[in-house]
Formats: C-alpha cells, structure tokens, sequence
C-alpha cells in the first residue's frame, strides 16, 4: 500500500537482531558483488590462517566468521549523511562480533530444548527462492564460495536460521498482544505527523492502515522479547572475548603446515 511507505519499519532491524537475514538477507546480499576481507583470506605456508575472537560455552567464534557476516552485509558500519564512518575498524568488528555472540545463544538455547527440527521441504523452499536470483547452480555456488559457503553449509545455516525463528514466533509470539489504544496512538502520534511532515496530500484514515500499524507494533515488541530474552541467555553463560587481545595471545585455530 503506498500509503504508508513510509511506516517505519522494524523490519530490517528484525532481521538483523535475528541473524535471521539468509532467511531473507542471505537471497538479496549474497547476489551482491564483493569481496571477503584480508583476514580470513588464504595465507603463505606456514603462516596463520584463522583465530579465535570468542567462545560461547565452548563454541568457538572465529575471525572468518566475522569476516562472512561483514562481507554478507548482516554487519553494517555505522555512517553519517555524508556515509562518512562513525565508528573505526575495531568498534565496528566488535559490533560484528557481539551480534554474532548473541546469534549463537539463541541457537545453543533453541538446540538444548530440543526444539522440533525444521522439514527438509521447508529448508528446501528457502534453497530455491535463493537459487532463483542466479542464472544456474554454478552462479550461486560460485557466489557461495565466495563467502566460505557450499551447498551443505548453506543448508545447515539456513536451518539454524528457521529453527530460531520457528522458536521465536512460537515461544515469545503469543506473550505480545498489541491494544487498540496503541495502534490508535501509533497513528496519531507518529504516522500522520509524518506524512503530513513528507507532503502527503492524503492521510489515510486509521480502518485502513490499521493491521499494517498493528504489525509494525507486534515487530517492535518482538524485538523487545528477543532483546530481554538475549540479555538473559548472555548473563548464564559463559562467554570469553579474545579480540582485544594482542596478536599474539589470540588461540590459533588452523596453522598451515609444510
């Protein structure tokens, strides 16, 4: 409805709270042309190819990780106006990395309930709406490699992805109930000042925007959920952070050997 394009949808935020994005984001970045940073790049022999930045109860969080989020776009530097940086290189991977943090709570929960497996047609839906924005198979598998992926790892990620959000929608979902009271409040307060702000020559009348209001508000409590629930996994385990720690005291994880 171009009414109301422009609600200010959570929905990005959603996603990227998640790491739900290879749901979604995965299909529209993985399209994208780039290149993966130096870090997590092929070295000379002998020399080291990947650390340790984090362990979350004993899973290890490595530089390439972080590396694949930034180069898949799920991570984004923060910018001004202008698109000048607001943060440095560090701040941003730190960022990077507290994001992945959380993503791995949220799976480490979801798997210790032993939450229902995700159907393989499902998963499979998700493999096709992926492969239909490339040519053929060899262009999305290239893409893939690109960012340190092959048909299994894609599979098992976007696995993860949906057992999370299966869990979200089904365990935190039914506790939001949005009133009456606060879809008109919404409107009033932020949708009409803003389209009489933009030059709208015609407000909708609140009947018809009315569920679409509605869902802008069940996301933003959603996240709200996801935010206290997250809080609450960090607080019971135990996570260790290596990356501000010197070179040469971050745990190796693969020497490449003569």
């Amino acid at each position: 409805m171009n009414q109301l394009r422009n609600l200010p949808w959570n929905q990005r935020e959603f996603h990227h709270r998640l790491f739900a994005g290879p749901l979604l984001s995965l299909a529209l970045l993985v399209t994208s042309s780039f290149a993966l940073p130096g870090e997590a790049q092929e070295t000379s022999v002998g020399e080291l190819k990947d650390r340790i930045f984090a362990v979350v109860d004993e899973d290890p969080i490595l530089a390439s990780d972080i590396d694949r989020v930034i180069a898949l776009g799920l991570a984004e530097r923060r910018v001004d106006e202008q698109g000048e940086p607001l943060e440095d290189k560090t701040t941003f991977r730190r960022r990077a990395l507290d994001a992945v943090i959380e993503q791995r709570l949220r799976f480490h929960a979801v798997e210790e309930i032993g939450f229902e497996r995700v159907p393989p047609a499902t998963v499979e839906a998700e493999v096709a709406k992926l492969q239909a924005r490339f040519e053929d198979e060899e262009a999305l598998g290239a893409q893939l490699a690109a960012v340190g992926l092959d048909d299994q790892s894609l599979r098992q990620l976007l696995t993860r992805q949906l057992m999370v959000l299966t869990f979200i929608e089904e365990r935190l979902g039914p506790r939001i109930f949005i009133r009456l009271e606060e879809v008109q409040g919404y409107y009033q307060d932020v949708l009409v000042p803003q389209m009489e702000a933009s030059g709208e020559a015609q407000i909708p009348p609140m009947e018809a925007v009315r569920e679409q209001i509605r869902v802008v508000l069940r996301e933003q409590r959603l996240n709200e959920e996801i935010l206290r629930w997250t809080e609450e996994l960090r607080s019971q385990a135990d996570v260790q952070l290596f990356l501000d720690s010197p070179p040469g005291d971050l745990p190796p994880v693969v020497d490449v050997l003569e």
